[in-house]
């Protein structure tokens, strides 16, 4: 049967609308600014198995996460017990949750038609879920029963009514339920706002006409997939680098005519500590160069990966099992997605920029503000250089490539939702990252918490410089000082439970990018 082609663009813009709705729904009604403010946070829409149709706004490695998140509710739950009104929560990353327990994912069934058509899925990250530490992001974690609340991909609504007892539980976990309540609410809201927007175009224009939309946008995702793999250089190319912790970590990409494979094989066990990701994580990472290097025009879908391989081995810091935590799984990530992408850039120096300040940079300030009395946690990812590409230098001060298009909160914010001053937010003026074309600068901020507050925070390419390309000279590294009142001062990468005092400072320099091209 053939399908009028308007018709059926129509029913996919009008799906990536739905998708946007969401996360407006979503940034216009959390309680936390970590969402509201930062957009710590990301929308999607699937197919009934769980395939990603079209995604919101929002950072693109949680986008990655909806569509395995739903795969797994269908495999642990089996789509014909799901029932419209339903909705379900994980933040477990061994329960589909992929990332670490503050990103909570809700996930929803559309029903049109008389049958499951979508899924509409959020993600964000909740300032506290329980844990070791105000923020729930310790570094002294060996186990992730250390890391907070589980919530392994289970029913928050049945049937459209609400179970009372897993709302209980989880304000009853966090050292913020009024936020945790508020935040949960808001993401409910998005799925349901999605839902009705799908669930009308199915009535609108006939669940045949839907389907045939889904197949075709799929298909349209692997064409250009294919043709953007086409023009990539075939071969083999492999990768080493070190890490702070002296590790050595490596990739092999392979490319051939109908495969872009990343093999993570041989990379360091586990460990006993918040520093590892799943298997899951690590295919974002590969989707993310892959999708930058085939088709970094069109919207993501189940479409666009289909020629990609990921290779990983159980039991390794990229594809972790048992119980390994899972906290700071973000600086894994990106620092994976950062590798790839220095390896293709040795093989296409001409069309990838040098590298960037390749860190979250997560900082977390815990308290009691010290004029309303209420508790607080301010969630807070810095800002760096990027690095120099062959055209321009790079751009300063910009978040890092896993978090798209994403904000820093501001300081009349933070001042006034936390109690904690700002002395200064500036550029990094340091020397590095010279070249041809110069990476761009880096940021230096000062806290001042008025109250007395926990620290935790989570700093890579804290010895290990940002590189450069084409010849063009290294960027700098990334790190916190704490300097406290009476003139002593100690410097980190990682910490968590650090008591600080009225009169202490947290002093953040984060990297400037990578230079591209030699400037002799």
């Amino acid at each position: 049967m053939s399908h009028d082609p308007v018709t059926l663009s129509v029913i996919q813009s009008a799906l990536v609308a739905s998708a946007d709705e969401m996360f407006a729904v979503l940034k216009k009604t959390a309680m936390s600014p970590i969402i509201y403010e930062v957009l710590d946070a990301g929308t999607g829409i699937t197919d009934p198995t769980g395939r990603l149709v079209s995604s919101g706004a929002g950072i693109p490695t949680f986008v990655g996460v909806l569509d395995k998140a739903v795969m797994k509710i269908v495999e642990l739950h089996g789509l014909d017990t799901v029932r419209e009104g339903d909705l379900f929560v994980t933040n477990d990353p061994y329960y589909g949750g992929v990332t670490h327990l503050n990103d909570v994912v809700i996930a929803m069934p559309v029903f049109a038609a008389g049958k499951c058509v979508a899924w509409t899925a959020s993600i964000a990250h909740w300032n506290d879920v329980g844990g070791k530490t105000p923020g729930s992001m310790s570094t002294d974690v060996d186990e992730i029963f250390q890391e907070g609340l589980r919530l392994p991909a289970i029913r928050l609504f049945d049937a459209g009514d609400a179970v009372d007892s897993v709302f209980d539980i989880i304000a009853a976990n966090s050292r913020l339920p009024d936020f945790a309540r508020g935040d949960l609410w808001a993401q409910v809201a998005a799925s349901r706002r999605a839902a009705r927007r799908v669930a009308q175009l199915v009535e609108t224009y006939g669940l045949d006409n839907y389907e045939a939309a889904l197949a075709a946008v799929f298909a349209e995702g692997e064409a250009r997939a294919r043709k953007g793999l086409a023009a990539l250089p075939k071969g083999t190319f492999r990768i080493e680098e070190e890490q702070d912790d002296g590790a050595v970590w490596q990739a092999e990409i392979r490319i051939t005519d109908d495969r872009f494979t990343v093999d993570l094989s041989g990379n360091p066990a586990q460990r006993c500590a918040p520093y590892n990701t799943s298997r899951d994580g690590a295919v974002i990472s590969a989707q993310m160069i892959f999708k930058a290097l085939s088709d970094p025009e069109l919207f993501a879908n189940a479409g666009s990966f289909i020629p990609l391989e990921v290779i990983t081995v159980p039991g390794t810091i990229f594809h972790a099992t048992g119980t390994a935590p899972h906290g700071y799984y973000f600086e894994t990530r990106i620092r994976l997605y950062d590798m790839l992408w220095h390896c293709m850039a040795r093989a296409l120096p001409e069309r990838l920029p040098a590298g960037h300040f390749a860190s979250i940079c997560g900082t977390v300030i815990a308290g009691i503000h010290p004029d309303t009395g209420q508790g607080y946690t301010m969630v807070e990812p810095q800002m760096g250089g990027w690095g120099a590409t062959k055209d321009r230098d790079g751009l300063n001060a910009m978040y890092s490539t896993s978090h798209g298009e994403t904000f820093n909160c501001p300081v009349e914010i933070c001042e006034a939702r936390y109690g904690i001053d700002v002395g200064w937010k500036r550029l990094n003026d340091g020397p590095e990252g010279k070249g041809l074309h110069s990476g761009g600068k880096g940021l230096e901020v000062c806290y001042r918490p008025r109250g007395r507050a926990v620290l935790s925070a989570g700093y890579s390419r804290n010895k290990q410089p940002v590189w450069g390309s084409k010849g063009g000279y290294n960027g700098g590294t990334n790190g916190l000082t704490v300097r406290r009142s009476d003139g002593s001062s100690k410097a980190h990468a990682f910490v968590s439970g650090l008591t600080l005092e009225p009169g202490d400072e947290i002093r953040i320099e984060t990297a400037n990018g990578g230079g591209w091209g030699d400037v002799d």
